[in-house]
């Protein structure tokens, strides 16, 4: 019989203890709590559940020792459940949008499948507010960008990449072979610095403008990575943008007022800087009409091109 593993035999002494009406003795642990059964010896029992015990209460659990009256060396143990059980979760709807906002921030990393669930428990025990009345005031938390994980295991094995690139200026896509020497982060993305084959010079690649997988080329141990790297400065577009009077906070705590000859006269006229129009479209797109790019043309391209795919979404 295969032994019962250590987490499962604490889980069920927790069951046991929490469920007692009055107290289990260590007979009776042994006897009928999973997983002490496998003790070859009241030695190997006692040290078992000592060790149990202790780690139970260093987790926070709190088990108390009794003794009957009439037998007062007759020991036993039990969970102080008034002690153990949290108290009923009540939060007011202004608390839950709160936590809601909280978890749209996960929404594009990693933790986003437990953000939803958190958030689903949430509404089980209280009314969520309006999502209407937190649009644009989330920010959001992605995660690294799908070629960072086999760009990063390409740095470490010294293997030259090739992969499908867009470019920032013109938009057109080719093909690139690069000897990736290091990724940094630098305003909001993150960077592949490397020797471009094809153009023989060093060169840097946004990687949320990597449109294709990484593939490897070449032979492990074959790219020579420089002692010293020179880092280039991020190239930043400026933006200009007329926004909802009290909509889009996110947005606004960015940017500065400008004036703008084409700006509506109801509208709050603002000015920022990104480093990739890409990706700030998305986030634009994200205001509908709350938001209206008035330069550059190429960020307004963007953002409509964005507008028009949500529109036909689910059309066949």
């Amino acid at each position: 019989m295969d032994r019962v593993p250590a987490a499962e035999r604490l889980l069920d002494l927790v069951i046991a203890l929490s469920h007692t009406r009055h107290r289990m003795t260590k007979g009776e642990i042994r006897r009928h709590v999973n997983g002490y059964a496998d003790a070859a010896s009241n030695e190997s029992f006692d040290r078992m559940f000592e060790r149990d015990k202790d780690q139970l209460r260093s987790l926070g659990i709190p088990i108390v020792t009794l003794t009957d009256s009439a037998h007062e060396d007759d020991v036993g143990y039990r969970i102080d459940t008034t002690e153990y059980t949290l108290p009923p979760v009540d939060f007011t709807p202004a608390e839950v949008g709160v936590l809601s906002l909280a978890a749209q921030v996960w929404q594009d990393s990693s933790f986003a499948a437990e953000s939803r669930r958190g958030l689903t428990k949430l509404r089980a025990v209280s009314d969520l507010s309006d999502p209407g009345e937190h649009a644009g005031l989330a920010l959001r938390v992605r995660g690294p960008d799908a070629a960072f994980a086999e760009l990063l295991e390409a740095i470490t094995d010294r293997i030259a990449v090739q992969f499908t690139y867009r470019t920032a200026r013109t938009g057109t896509s080719a093909q690139r072979t690069v000897e990736p020497w290091r990724l940094v982060a630098k305003d909001r993305g993150w960077y592949l610095i490397g020797f471009d084959r094809d153009r023989q010079a060093q060169r840097s690649f946004r990687l949320s403008r990597i449109t294709t997988k990484v593939r490897r080329v070449g032979e492990r141990g074959a790219v020579h990575i420089p002692s010293r790297i020179e880092v280039p400065p991020v190239t930043t577009t400026e933006v200009v943008l007329a926004l909802v009077p009290e909509r889009a906070s996110a947005l606004r705590a960015r940017a500065e007022p400008c004036e703008h000859p084409s700006a509506p006269s109801d509208r709050d006229v603002v000015r920022l800087t990104v480093t990739d129009i890409d990706r700030f479209a998305e986030q634009v797109a994200g205001y509908a009409d709350s938001v209206l790019v008035l330069e550059p043309s190429e960020l307004r391209s963007a953002v409509l091109a964005r507008l028009r795919a949500a529109t036909t979404w689910g059309e066949n």
